[in-house]
């Protein structure tokens, strides 16, 4: 059975079947977000498949959106942090992509910083590590300017024990075993295949300590099974839900899910497990191929609570079909 089929199947269990719940844990991360203000965000180039040149968004209605998202987020209490945007870094808007943010035991903040798999993207980076710098966060790589290992930030969460990363299109497989030893954690390894969720935060959304928004037809069928037994309470979305709506790009603010869409059986499940589901229109960063989540980079990840520290780290892969 392939992870598409799979999918479709564990849709149509949950829709007929009630999830067993019990006691949970509200996410601790997610109270503190980087976004960055699009002043220059256009298409110039495609590097997902939602990219066309020829369809540009509209910058004024672009600008109306994503002030409304940071407003949404502060009004929940989350604080936003704004870096500007380089004019020549028209992706650079999709914050959720410049650097993985964690605070250490010590309370330290640091970032490390993504290598971008392509060229186009990767002046970004230069400007975030200074921005970070200049704020007090210690800056590490695991590769750059296009020497070592491929990270993207939108393709890693922590849940459960582990970070949990996507790699295939984007994040290198080399760099799981970099962000394992020098964080000091067990990283779990997934392998993206499908070319429209490219990035894992299209596929992937933790809820709480039990419960995730996934979308299997993004993995293998390995990696769509080990994703699955990860998750002790899924939210299973369709290929065609993941891909038109972007419901797994949200972002969770204690019990309230800011979604770009959201299907009305997926708002039953969510409010059945006691969520606030607010939409906020974000439609104009869709033709960038990213969303909310995309758009926000949460920079209060922290060792020790949100991830158990484990010395000298530990990479966990699913097996090969």
């Amino acid at each position: 059975m392939t992870a598409l089929t799979e999918s479709a199947e564990l849709v149509r269990e949950q829709t007929t079947e009630t999830t067993e719940t019990t006691e949970t844990a509200e996410l601790a991360w997610g109270r503190h977000y980087v976004a960055v203000e699009p002043t220059h965000f256009r298409i110039d180039y495609a590097i997902n498949p939602f990219m066309d040149p020829e369809v540009q968004p509209d910058p004024a209605l672009a600008m109306e959106q994503w002030q409304t998202m940071v407003a949404t987020l502060r009004g929940l209490g989350a604080t936003v942090d704004v870096l500007p945007q380089r004019p020549d870094a028209p992706d650079m808007v999709y914050a959720m992509n410049l650097g993985l943010g964690l605070v250490g035991a010590d309370g330290e903040h640091r970032v490390v910083m993504s290598h971008m798999r392509y060229p186009q993207r990767r002046m970004e980076t230069g400007s975030a590590q200074e921005w970070f710098a200049g704020r007090g966060a210690t800056t590490s790589y695991v590769g750059r300017d296009g020497v070592g290992a491929h990270l993207e930030a939108g393709d890693v969460f922590p849940f459960g024990d582990a970070l949990v990363v996507g790699y295939g299109p984007r994040t290198e497989e080399l760099a799981l075993k970099h962000l394992a030893l020098d964080l000091g954690v067990r990283v779990r390894g997934l392998r993206i295949t499908h070319p429209g969720m490219y990035h894992l935060d299209l596929a992937f959304c933790p809820l709480d300590s039990r419960r995730a928004i996934v979308c299997p037809a993004a993995l293998d069928a390995p990696s769509a099974r080990a994703l699955m037994e990860l998750v002790p309470e899924p939210l299973v979305l369709t290929e065609e839900e993941a891909l038109t709506t972007f419901a797994a790009n949200s972002v969770v603010v204690g019990r309230t899910v800011v979604m770009p869409a959201c299907p009305d059986r997926v708002r039953a499940q969510l409010e059945a497990w006691g969520f606030d589901v607010v939409i906020v229109d974000v439609s104009e960063f869709h033709l960038g191929g990213g969303s909310i989540r995309c758009l926000t980079n949460p920079v209060d990840l922290t060792l020790g609570r949100d991830l158990p520290l484990l010395p000298r780290g530990e990479v966990v892969l699913p097996p090969l079909d």
